[in-house]
């Protein structure tokens, strides 16, 4: 007899979709946080609104996700407490995110590589069997598909530009990819999560994405970069050093004022 889809959802226990939705949650707060940072530092006005627009994206995403993963918890920590009462190593975003904005090329290459995942990740979770989860997939999906025009478009037009623009980008490329790894290769909670039918099959999502990006890259005359060693490991709340300056700015107010209201 084959299980129901409640059967399915109910062999995860609330610890592992907690930790699970904290990775999706985290992973968009922070990079809507660095894509925030650049409000009025684009190169110009229409890319700073386009930055601006994928950073509130990214936090709605993240205030929905965040709300679940308190639902699950059920300890009473709703999303404002979530986002701003943790410390780094209680953090699950992936180590790409928290990356610097560097120059524009870099900011454009880490959101490359992030969208091409983020988009392929939320096509799958819109058909978990977690019917919360899936709700909140469908409603990222369309502003994933936006993020992505946005910034693959600028890979190539940066890539297949100006000899300067071509030799930042690689330079971005050569910095970045590391962080890929982190992508791309599950770990036991999301092997659980894709036997579960809550998450998809991590097989399918390398597939996907290396096959987006590698298209991307060849339109914009750049080359596939090489494997290099990774040794962060941001879902399991080892972090770079630059997600705790981040933290610091972004928890500054309600960690000096606590239970402040507007």
């Amino acid at each position: 007899m084959s299980a129901t889809a409640d059967d399915l959802t109910a062999q995860a226990g609330p610890q592992e979709r907690f930790e699970y939705v904290l990775r999706l949650a985290d992973t968009s707060l922070i990079a809507g946080q660095r894509l925030a940072a650049l409000l009025g530092h684009a190169p110009a006005l229409e890319e700073d609104l386009a930055l601006g627009n994928i950073a509130l994206d990214l936090i709605g995403q993240a205030r929905l996700l965040l709300a679940l993963a308190g639902r699950i918890e059920a300890r009473g920590r709703d999303e404002d407490a979530l986002a701003f009462l943790r410390d780094a190593q209680e953090f699950r975003n992936v180590s790409l995110v928290e990356q610097p904005n560097g120059d524009f090329a870099q900011t454009i290459v880490r959101q490359c590589l992030l969208d091409a995942w983020q988009l392929e990740m939320y096509e799958s979770l819109a058909g978990s069997r977690d019917l919360q989860l899936a709700d909140i997939a469908q409603k990222a999906v369309k502003e994933c598909r936006y993020h992505w025009r946005f910034s693959a478009g600028w890979l190539v037009r940066l890539g297949d530009g100006t000899d300067e623009s071509r030799a930042r980008v690689r330079s971005a490329l050569d910095t970045l990819w590391r962080f890929t790894d982190e992508l791309l290769t599950p770990d036991v909670l999301d092997a659980r999560m894709a036997v579960c039918g809550i998450g998809p099959a991590p097989v399918l999502i390398r597939e996907r994405w290396q096959t987006r990006v590698r298209a991307t890259l060849a339109e914009g005359g750049l080359e596939w970069p090489r494997h290099q060693h990774y040794r962060w490991h941001g879902k399991r709340g080892e972090h770079t050093e630059h997600l705790g300056h981040l933290l610091a700015e972004m928890q500054a107010l309600p960690r000096a004022y606590p239970g402040v209201t507007w």
